[in-house]
């Protein structure tokens, strides 16, 4: 059933209308693999007795519809939404109705695993998919208690909001049947039930009962890894309690790692879920154990950023999602292991975030328009995460630690268990600061784009330049280094509000030195560094001692790439240099990344391609010969070298027959389908190895693994099996889809991949007819064929964005990667 998306103008005259105070749900999931039953029961006051509104519902099929009793026609159910009208002063809705499971990662999604043939289903109600799993009034500023309750099979596990209990006897049907006790008031997108044989392993901290869990199929890496979990888990319970004066707020605290998750992870109060690749089933690379636990840290920040108070409307989601995104790495640096938390920041997180800056789609931090719940779908990205999370480090550098966090606690206590909004935030920091914030917020949350920051060594001077019609007072507090043959020669804080600030240091700077404005990233900009730093890095950065300095010259070398003023033959000569020496996990797993995946493909004309990548591999190479066997060096180094060598006959086509692997890869199925892909990306062998690799690991990955090696299979047999299955088959899985697009556009031969330019602006938006929104912005993304870095490509691009009838969240895909396909174009004409 079509529905149409609620408007920020329906919901005010809704929220004004009526006041929802309870919502009680009963799921039956006991119905098959396809559909499960729906009842709902929702008390809610109307303050214009007579008035009419209407409530969200997606159904396969309705059996009962009454409002105070009294039967409603069906008819009055159209296009998602069912009328209400004639309204009492309290009203009762009661709906019974049939549901479908879904495979694109929204509603409640249904999976099996192939390891066991075990079904799991878990409940993403992210935006405005609650309808689809019950009725309700779906807007975040009508939040209710609810109390759920659940029919599964009898040997499954139920979790949810609250904590879940079991009745003593199975139902007459042998079913078994869950009560979740009654929760806070929770916005309708909080909501979630997840259900299967999970295995699980419990504790419980400062009365705070604990709980981790994960497919059967997995229960022996995950009990090998909660400790660590659990671990970070409450020492960032105690953190938080300590930071903000609120004790967690939602009785139990379960963390679900569920199969298919579109994101990394979402905020359920009491049952967080996360993407279950969080629990590493081979080697895991330091990085990606501070990758997961800066989730956890995340995840668990939301329990009072956007739990505890929920924004108003979607314009405001940066009140969940920049203050999570910051208080995740302050909390992994101030009380885990990971101190180094800030430059898997920059790494990870803030080159995302520049990239999304650069495009027309970009936004201000706060305020953007959402005008309806499907556009703010948009305005998830690099600028409400990362950007924020450095807006609110500037805001504290601005008025100080204590006054920040006295202006958090008084935003959370005053909003507790409501909503809030942007000038209710900035009420509280400026009489925690004793000063008007106005202008501050004008020109860091309210204005879009990045001051590009950068040093005149002529001049000793660093030196700002702004964005046309972009405030001028934006302040940045930031410090400026320098560095040259293994040591620090420099290092000054400076207030920057100007076009420039001399800093007399940099007149006596050794002329092979690397000067880096923002050397301890503590600024939102674009670095741009200066002709002579850029060509002393690789002879400089191989020895420069500051890893958060190493973060940022990375990024401005991955920025100066896209933005053509850093030629990328000197980024892969920089890599080659410096990366078989690099110590820092995120450095190395993300400028890697960076080089294979962008600025090869992208940036180098095709010609050049091969032996760029046959650099990346002699460096990954030189890298895994010096590294500790077993350490994340080495097991970093092992996979940039399968993802880049050519030598099917050699060191790929050995650990293809599992010879001479590196050590703890012995029995890594993930690293062997990196293994099986670079041996089918150079045609080395065939659909139908791929499928005995399969036989062997018939598991989620081992299956995504096949679906992606067989995509970029070199041969036009492959390529029309792929596509097909990529755009036509509506059974695949969000999952599924994505390793089809991804794997795609790899094959070296361009050749072979030109026919399918074309087929993807008009086949793959097609896709929104069975494709969900959240779930289709990625497989629109990554099918992009910026492969393709073409003129031809471009002037399809610009001919399917003028379409009217492209869904939002295909639009704002199409219209980031043609951004990046530009970039590589110019960057092309500039160093050709």
């Amino acid at each position: 059933m079509s529905s149409q998306s609620l408007t920020r103008v329906e919901a005010q005259d809704r929220a004004a209308l009526i006041r929802v105070t309870s919502m009680t749900v009963d799921l039956d999931l006991d119905q098959g693999p396809e559909r499960f039953g729906s009842t709902t029961r929702i008390r809610f006051a109307c303050h214009e007795p007579g008035a009419a509104t209407f409530v969200d519902l997606k159904p396969v099929e309705v059996s009962r519809l009454e409002l105070n009793g009294i039967p409603l026609d069906h008819a009055q159910l159209h296009d998602g939404r069912l009328l209400l009208d004639d309204l009492a002063a309290d009203n009762e809705l009661l709906v019974q109705a049939r549901m479908a499971y879904s495979r694109d990662g929204q509603g409640l999604h249904r999976a099996e695993d192939p390891a066991d043939g075990e079904h799991y289903v878990y409940g993403h109600l992210f935006l405005d998919a609650a309808p689809s799993v019950f009725a309700c009034f779906d807007q975040p500023d009508l939040k209710a208690p609810y109390t759920v309750s659940v029919k599964a099979p009898a040997d499954w596990l139920v979790l949810g909001n609250g904590a879940a209990t079991r009745d003593g006897a199975a139902t007459s049907d042998g079913a078994g049947r869950w009560r979740l006790a009654e929760t806070k008031p929770l916005a309708t997108y909080f909501v979630t039930v997840c259900a299967g044989p999970y295995a699980s392993v419990r504790s419980e901290h400062d009365g705070i009962p604990l709980g981790i869990h994960a497919r059967a199929s997995l229960r022996e890496h995950l009990e090998r890894q909660a400790p660590q979990m659990l671990e970070v888990t409450k020492a960032s319970l105690d953190y938080y309690h300590g930071l903000f004066g609120i004790r967690y707020p939602f009785g139990e605290y379960h963390q679900v790692f569920v199969p298919e998750f579109n994101a990394g992870a979402m905020e359920n109060p009491g049952c967080v879920t996360i993407r279950d690749q969080y629990v590493f089933r081979g080697a895991a690379a330091r990085d990606e154990v501070l990758t997961r636990t800066t989730t956890i840290t995340h995840e668990m920040a939301h329990m009072w950023f956007g739990d505890l108070v929920t924004m108003r409307w979607w314009d405001d989601l940066w009140l969940n999602e920049s203050f999570a995104e910051y208080m995740a790495h302050r909390t992994s640096v101030d009380a885990t292991e990971f101190t180094d938390a800030w430059v898997d920041a920059t790494m990870a997180r803030k080159i995302w975030g520049y990239a999304a800056e650069r495009t027309p789609s970009t936004h201000p931090v706060a305020g953007s328009p959402a005008p309806d719940a499907e556009s703010a779908l948009q305005n998830f990205d690099g600028i409400s995460y990362a950007k924020g999370a450095a807006v609110l480090r500037q805001l504290i550098a601005s008025i100080g630690d204590r006054a920040f966090i006295a202006g958090v606690r008084a935003y959370l206590g005053e909003h507790a268990y409501g909503n809030g909004t942007l000038a209710d935030f900035l009420g509280a920091m400026e009489r925690s600061a004793g000063r008007d914030l106005s202008s501050w917020s004008k020109a860091w949350l309210e204005s879009a784009g990045a001051d590009v920051i950068g040093i005149d060594r002529s001049g000793r001077a660093l030196t700002r330049k702004v964005p046309h019609a972009f405030p001028a007072e934006r302040a940045h507090t930031l410090d400026l280094a320098a560095f040259a043959d293994g040591s620090e020669v420099f290092r000054s804080q400076v207030e920057l509000a100007s076009s420039s600030i001399e800093v007399p240091e940099v007149g006596s700077v050794p002329p092979g030195a690397v000067v880096v404005p923002n050397a301890s990233d503590l600024t939102w900009a674009t670095v741009a560094l200066d002709r002579a730093s850029v060509e002393a890095l690789p002879a400089q950065l191989p020895r420069l001692p500051d890893a958060q300095a190493r973060a940022v010259i990375w990024a401005a070398l991955i920025d100066g790439a896209a933005l053509a003023t850093v030629d990328p033959r000197h980024v892969v000569r920089t890599f080659a240099a410096a990366w078989p020496a690099e110590t820092n996990a995120s450095v190395l797993n993300r400028a890697s990344a960076a080089v294979l995946a962008t600025i090869i493909p992208r940036y180098l004309p095709f010609e050049e391609q091969a032996a760029a990548e046959a650099q990346v591999a002699a460096a990954a190479a030189a890298a895994l010969e010096s590294s500790r066997p077993g350490s994340t060096e080495a097991l970093v180094a092992a996979r940039v070298l399968a993802r880049s060598s050519a030598e099917t006959d050699g060191v790929l086509g050995r650990w293809l027959r599992r010879e001479s692997l590196p050590q703890g890869l012995e029995h890594d199925s993930d690293f062997h389908w990196l293994v099986v892909r670079g041996m089918a990306r150079h045609g080395a062998i065939d659909a139908g190895a791929i499928e005995a690799a399969r036989a062997e690991d018939d598991t989620l990955p081992g299956r995504l693994g096949a679906l992606g090696a067989r995509a970029v299979l070199p041969n036009a047999g492959d390529k029309t099996w792929a596509w097909r299955e990529l755009t036509a088959n509506r059974k695949r899985s969000n999952y599924e889809l994505n390793a089809l697009a991804l794997g795609f556009w790899l094959t070296p031969d361009v050749d072979l991949l030109r026919p399918y330019v074309s087929r993807y602006f008009d086949e793959v938006p097609a896709m929104a007819e069975w494709v969900g929104e959240d779930a289709l912005a990625r497989v629109a993304l990554y099918a992009f064929p910026l492969r393709l870095v073409e003129s031809a490509t471009a002037d399809l691009s610009a001919h399917a964005l003028t379409r009217t009838d492209l869904s939002p969240a295909v639009r704002r895909s199409m219209v980031d990667a043609d951004s990046e396909l530009r970039e590589a174009l110019r960057s092309r004409a500039r160093f050709s």
